[in-house]
């Protein structure tokens, strides 16, 4: 995949660390939160926790480099992003929790809101799925995670079918594993390489796509 970076729209030439059953959390990280958000969070915590999955926000690594690209790096290296949000989250921390969950979603991404019964959420993401924080958060948590296992086999189903695109294939392979972990799919790219005849130019293509895919670092070149 070919990543575009947000703070000048040229291509990101630097590698990219994936983290497979990692979650990026968008919401309010500094003080004061309010007592229910907290609670949404450990609660979040908690489930991802029970599926084996960790959660990673912008405060999880320092670089001493650019805000937003340490952000937009995290975020591109998951396969899920969660947004938590409650009516005391300034207008203007939501308008970047919603820019950020507008990244992920337009790179693919699994993403799921997850709210206080007041909080409004803004209208061009009226389409996106979200579970109100109440007595049966736990319940629909959860079952977004287990559908997460099965959306992954799609992608790899998808993947299967696209016998005549290897870089799309490799792609979606590539989004099975970060949801999965599953060496599997790692397996099934190096079939991809064994089996097909590429041209000189498209086998460095494809073997880039998979080098960064299988050693755990996402390599973009020009």
């Amino acid at each position: 995949m070919i990543f575009y970076r947000p703070t000048d729209g040229d291509v990101e030439d630097k590698p990219i660390i994936i983290r497979p059953r990692t979650a990026f959390l968008m919401t309010k990280l500094g003080d004061p939160i309010s007592d229910e958000l907290k609670q949404m969070r450990d609660s979040v915590t908690r489930i991802m926790n029970e599926f084996s999955y960790n959660g990673v926000d912008a405060n999880s690594m320092t670089t001493g480099k650019d805000f937003l690209l340490k952000i937009w790096n995290i975020a591109m290296g998951v396969p899920v992003g969660i947004a938590i949000i409650d009516e005391t989250i300034s207008p203007q921390t939501m308008a970047n929790i919603f820019y950020e969950m507008g990244w992920m979603q337009a790179h693919g991404k699994d993403t799921i809101v997850i709210k206080s019964k007041n909080v409004t959420i803004p209208s061009d993401f009226i389409r996106t799925e979200y579970i109100e924080f109440n007595e049966s958060f736990d319940t629909r948590f959860k079952a977004y995670f287990e559908n997460l296992e099965e959306q992954a086999e799609y992608y790899a189903f998808i993947g299967e079918q696209l016998d005549n695109n290897p870089l799309l294939a490799i792609d979606y392979y590539r989004r099975a594993f970060l949801i999965t972990g599953s060496e599997l799919y790692k397996e099934k790219t190096l079939e991809i390489l064994d089996k097909e005849d590429f041209s000189k130019r498209t086998r460095r293509s494809v073997e880039s796509l998979h080098s960064g895919f299988a050693t755990g670092v996402q390599m973009v070149k020009r």
